[in-house]
This record gives C-alpha cells, structure tokens and sequence, in this order.
C-alpha cells in the first residue's frame, strides 16, 4: 500500500507496526524472530518492568545493521504500542515445570484483564493475537474484555503443536518437514488431537506412506507415540530449559505475517467457533484462514468419526476451565 507523504507530494510505502505486551522469553524472542524476518518496520514493546524493557530494545537496536530495516522501541508506558497493526499479547504467568497450561489461567486472566482495555483504546484498529497460555480460555476471557470482534482477537492456538506434529514425522518417515502436511485440532494442551486421517507426505495420505522395504510407516503404535510426544514436548523443554520460546516465537511470526501481508494462509489459530461441525462458544483451534481482518471462515476439514468425537472432548475440557473462570 502507498499513502501521500506530506509536503513533497512522493508517494511513500505505508509503514506497518507490530506491537508486543511482554518482553519475558516469548516476547523478546518474537520480536527478534519478526525483525529476522522483515516483518515490520516498526517493533514496540511493552512491559512493566522497565529495565528490562528498555534492555530488551536496546539489545535488538544494536543488531538492526544486520536485518531488514526497522525501528525498535520499548517501554513501560503502554502508549509505546499506538496505533499498531497487530498487538500479540505474551504477558502471562510462567509455566512451571510438571504445571498444565491450564493451572496457569486464573493468574494470566488476573494480567489480561488489566491490560487489554488499555491496548483496545491505544490501538483500536490492530488485530490482537494471544500467545499467553492457556491460550484457548485466555482467547475467550478477551473476547469477553475487550468487547473486540471474534474476527480482531484470536489465539495463537496449536500452529506450534501443528510444527511439532510435522517435525516429528518427518523424523520418523525421513523426508523434510517442509514436506508434510498435518493439523493438531482443539485445545493447545492435553486434550489436543491430530487429524491423521487427512495428513499428508506431499500427495499420498500420511496412513499410506510405506517405508523401504514396504511396510506402512505409520501404524496405529507410531501414531500413539508420535501424538503423545507433541502433547509432552512443551513440558520437556519446560523442564530441560524453564520456557519454550524459539518455536513459540517463528510460529507467531508467521501468524503475524499472515495478517499483515493479507496472505489468506490457513493455519490452526484458536478462535471462537460458531457451529463448526455442531460446536460452538469456545475458542479451540480449527485450521481457519487468515488475512489482514484477522481471522476469517474456519475450514471444515474432513474428519473420521472418532476424530470428531475427539474435538468435542477437547471443546468440553476447555468448557470447563472457562466456566471456572465465569467465562
């Protein structure tokens, strides 16, 4: 997009914001991983830790020679993220090791309320995305906060457990990831399934795929084992590291992305559904397409029957937390 630029009468590329609220591990990582990639050419955080804020800026500042040009900001004033296009909401309480997502969600709605209403008045055009943990029930209360609609605020949701699913298939059948093509459903946590019917290794149905010596790779064990892993691999990197950030931080980007660049891409996003295969009320992850509105039509994708029951126990388990929460 072009705009006038003022007084000379050139025509100057509009410049696009991205806005962050945390500059813990995840949010400092996602703005390093969105200047990497170009994505804005103006990266705001906000924190209430000043130092470390202004830290964290300072840092990514000194590094701008070496990326796509940009302009780095951080600050414990929420002002410093006006009128951004996209705000990705990270602040939240830390994950412990051997905690659920979900046992974290009554303190990161306690930090979300406060701060939402805020970043609505400051940045009443941007597209919120929520990255915080537990992220589905973390969607819904802001929905319900900010008053924003469904389309403008949605979660990071299972694009990274979808990365994790790929990865681990690809290790497991020796192609590269890029290669693969699968979707995690429903909750970001335990209660998540992948959709193995409709996964793919470039055209031929993942339920297919053979090794060398003609045996089918994915047998109903290597898919326990495989699904399990995506499940447990936050808690294992939790445990090893005490957060998960790099990956957490690329799939965000990418979601950005999507948006900013009105791609219409379809990713695995956690969003409020409305009668998506009899559900509805609840933020899950359903693969959805994005583009510069934020969140349009939730793709049905073809499922089997126990894969569909599977999701309405994930939309239950969810249910639940929210309703704890008065949500």
């Amino acid at each position: 997009m072009t705009v006038q630029a003022p007084g000379d009468g050139a025509l100057r590329r509009r410049t696009t914001k991205l806005g962050i609220v945390g500059a813990g591990a995840v949010g400092a990582t996602l703005a390093y991983a969105a200047l990497m990639r170009g994505v804005a050419q103006n990266v705001a955080l906000f924190d209430v830790n000043a130092a470390k804020v202004h830290a964290e800026a300072l840092d990514l500042s000194h590094g701008i020679q070496f990326v796509p040009m940009a302009h780095v900001e951080g600050s414990d004033d929420v002002e410093v993220l006006a009128d951004s296009d996209v705000v990705v909401f990270t602040a939240g309480a830390k994950q412990k090791p051997g905690q659920s997502r979900l046992d974290l969600a009554e303190s990161t709605i306690g930090i979300m309320r406060a701060i939402l209403p805020r970043l609505v008045e400051v940045a009443p055009d941007a597209v919120h995305v929520m990255v915080t943990n537990p992220v589905d029930v973390v969607t819904h209360a802001a929905l319900q906060v900010s008053g924003l609609p469904p389309a403008r605020l949605f979660g990071s949701g299972t694009v990274l457990d979808s990365s994790r699913l790929r990865f681990l298939l690809a290790e497991h059948t020796g192609v590269a990831a890029q290669s693969v093509h699968a979707y995690v459903i429903g909750e970001h946590g335990d209660s998540e399934l992948p959709l193995w019917s409709s996964a793919s290794i470039g055209s031929v149905p993942v339920l297919r795929w053979r090794t060398s010596d003609g045996r089918l790779a994915l047998d109903e064990e290597a898919r326990t084992r495989i699904a399990t892993d995506v499940v447990q691999s936050a808690y294992r990197v939790i445990e090893g590291k005490g957060a998960t950030n790099y990956a957490i931080g690329l799939a965000a980007t990418r979601i950005i992305e999507a948006v900013l660049y009105d791609e219409r891409r379809i990713l695995p996003v956690s969003s409020l559904l409305e009668d998506y295969y009899g559900i509805s009320d609840v933020c899950l992850s359903v693969p959805a397409i994005l583009h510069a509105g934020g969140v349009g039509d939730r793709v049905e994708v073809p499922m089997t029957d126990a894969e569909l029951a599977g999701l309405r126990a994930s939309a239950e388990a969810v249910r639940r937390t929210a309703r704890r929460f008065g949500f």
